[in-house]
């Protein structure tokens, strides 16, 4: 039997303009609640921590970003550890936006810059024409295992450099079981509420994921799930909530 759902908690951000945001939408169209709270943070890695790696940026000839954090967290160790990054350096990016973001630390048009259309499929065949280059992968200590089997798998000749890390935040000030439905991005935000409440129990709270990392995470901490994102008629989670919400508060 599907519920009727009141309020939703989504682990995450506030989007900035609330309102004009398709939550915003969501929220008016089906008069629930929704309310924001990050259940992880990202710490960075001091430049001591670092070099226990024994990396030496200076070493590789490309660089390869998968996220804006890692973008940020590279070139505060550079400074922090006062590295001059050469300008020949190449840098290969996940996306156009994470390339433009660049702009914050490099003279974005007299830099190699490299960036695929938005997943790592697009960004590995252009890594596999630039072969010679070797590559410095900055990540968080929780990255993704797809990734690192692609760039095996294709002998690419790369190295590992964790630069931040994910932690849980504190989410002590939270009734997350007086909520209808909680919603997860990330292995790292189902981790978080059971290293913030090892007691929790689902009862009647519904829970949403998105993308199949979360969706595996949410399953192995033994949890049911009711409402998966992305599918074929739903690409993203506030579609899939809509989805289900049209079905449940029709009852």
């Amino acid at each position: 039997m599907k519920m009727k759902i009141k309020n939703i908690l989504i682990s995450q951000p506030q989007p900035s303009d609330f309102e004009k945001s398709p939550y915003g939408e969501l929220a008016q169209k089906h008069k629930v609640e929704i309310d924001f709270q990050k259940f992880i943070k990202i710490e960075g890695v001091s430049s001591s921590e670092f070099r226990k790696d024994k990396v030496y940026i200076q070493d590789y000839t490309a660089i390869i970003f998968t996220s804006r954090n890692a973008v940020d967290h590279f070139f505060r160790i550079a400074k922090e550890m006062r590295v001059e990054i050469p300008d020949t350096m190449k840098y290969f990016c996940i996306s156009e936006a994470a390339a433009f973001y660049l702009q914050k630390y490099v003279q974005y048009r007299k830099r190699k810059i490299f960036h695929g259309k938005q997943n790592f499929d697009d960004l590995l065949v252009i890594i596999k024409k630039h072969k010679n280059d070797k590559f410095l992968l900055p990540c968080s200590d929780i990255h993704k295992l797809s990734l690192i089997k692609l760039l095996d798998a294709n002998e690419i000749n790369y190295t590992k450099a964790v630069i931040y890390k994910t932690l849980a935040s504190d989410l002590s000030g939270i009734d997350v079981e007086g909520y209808d439905l909680l919603v997860f991005f990330s292995p790292a935000g189902v981790k978080s509420l059971f290293k913030n409440f090892p007691n929790f129990t689902q009862n009647h709270t519904l829970i949403g994921a998105f993308g199949p990392t979360t969706t595996k995470a949410v399953k192995e901490a033994g949890l049911k799930l009711d409402i998966v994102a992305p599918t074929k008629t739903a690409l993203s989670m506030t579609v899939a909530i809509d989805q289900y919400l049209n079905k449940a508060n029709k009852k």
